[in-house]
């Protein structure tokens, strides 16, 4: 790239704004400072009452999610809103949709690129071993068909002239808590145990939420180049359930007893506990193995950031303060 064009890919670069619908998760937290690192205006959108968990040196705007005028009003001169916005597990049949429909006409009414971090859900059982943007979508969850549904609504809105960007990726982890690292697999890292929710034998998509996060503002500083509707996949750590549990106990520099999650009892458990029905249609993402090909989004973006499987492990356990 010769200087002149370079400056001028800067200059676009820094007169930037992008609105993060969720800036208090923890994907919207991250996203939100890698987009702020990498020279764009951020205004963050939290629910009211929330200002103090919007990432520092980034405009807060506390309005409800729901509330479709006060969010378009915020995305005026936004050339970019990112919707992450993510309900919490027995919400999504409620909110899922709605909260889609938010970003959507936020993006539609402003002109500006919608963002949107896509998963796996789409993809049901028996599920493809690789994953990319031609593979069949044929849902056997909930969620798959509120994930499927969520992206056609997008598409309907590209064909209405609204660029969108979907990146998809595996299970978040790093960052904080609310993943499956520590809500399940270290859980009880103190006492020497690790729990995992598959086969140790069988490969699983991970993504590192960091790396995701860096991915997102070199994307969006490339939409004009991308195609009005664009979906690319991320591929994180792919692993076996061996090799990640042996991250874990590399980084705490101990021998942990790696030991099976008890699915037979949220199965039990599924026609009366919400949370256990969620979880016990998508159980079949642990038992079946499955990779994503990232081809596409290097060739848009280059390299892609992936922080080594060892120094990932390590990083996302210190944010857990697992380890010192």
């Amino acid at each position: 790239m010769n200087a002149n064009a370079f400056c001028s890919r800067s200059s676009t670069i820094m007169s930037a704004r992008v609105l993060v619908l969720g800036a208090a998760g923890r994907l919207g937290h991250a996203a939100a400072r890698a987009f702020r690192d990498a020279g764009w205006s951020v205004a963050s959108l939290v629910r009211p009452g929330s200002a103090a968990r919007a990432p520092a040196d980034t405009e807060v705007v506390e309005v409800h999610a729901l509330d479709h005028a006060a969010v378009g009003a915020a995305a005026r001169a936004a050339d970019v809103v990112l919707h992450a916005l993510n309900p919490s597990y027995t919400d999504w049949p409620r909110l899922a949709l709605p909260l889609a429909y938010s970003a959507i006409t936020a993006a539609e009414t402003t002109g500006a690129t919608l963002l949107f971090a896509g998963n796996l859900y789409n993809y049901g059982s028996p599920l493809p071993p690789v994953i990319d943007e031609n593979t069949p979508m044929r849902p056997s969850s909930r969620k798959g068909q509120l994930r499927v549904a969520i992206e056609e609504r997008m598409a309907e809105a590209a064909e209405r002239g609204v660029r969108i960007i979907i990146l998809r990726s595996g299970d978040f982890y790093g960052l904080g808590r609310g993943s499956w690292l520590d809500l399940v697999l270290a859980k009880e890292i103190g006492r020497g145990r690790l729990t995992y929710p598959g086969p140790l034998d069988v490969v699983h998509e991970w993504a590192y939420l960091p790396d995701v996060a860096a991915t997102l503002p070199r994307l969006a500083a490339i939409r004009e180049t991308l195609p009005p509707f664009a979906s690319l996949g991320f591929p994180g750590h792919a692993v076996t359930g061996r090799e990640f549990t042996g991250a874990i106990a590399a980084a705490t520099r101990s021998k942990l007893q790696v030991g099976r999650m008890t699915w037979w009892l949220i199965h039990a458990l599924r026609p009366v506990v919400p949370l256990c029905r969620e979880l016990s249609e998508i159980a079949y993402l642990w038992n079946e193995p499955h990779r994503i090909d990232g081809g596409k989004l290097e060739a848009a973006i280059g390299d892609i950031p992936r922080t080594p499987l060892d120094v990932a492990a390590t990083r996302a356990l210190e944010d857990l303060g697992a380890i010192a």
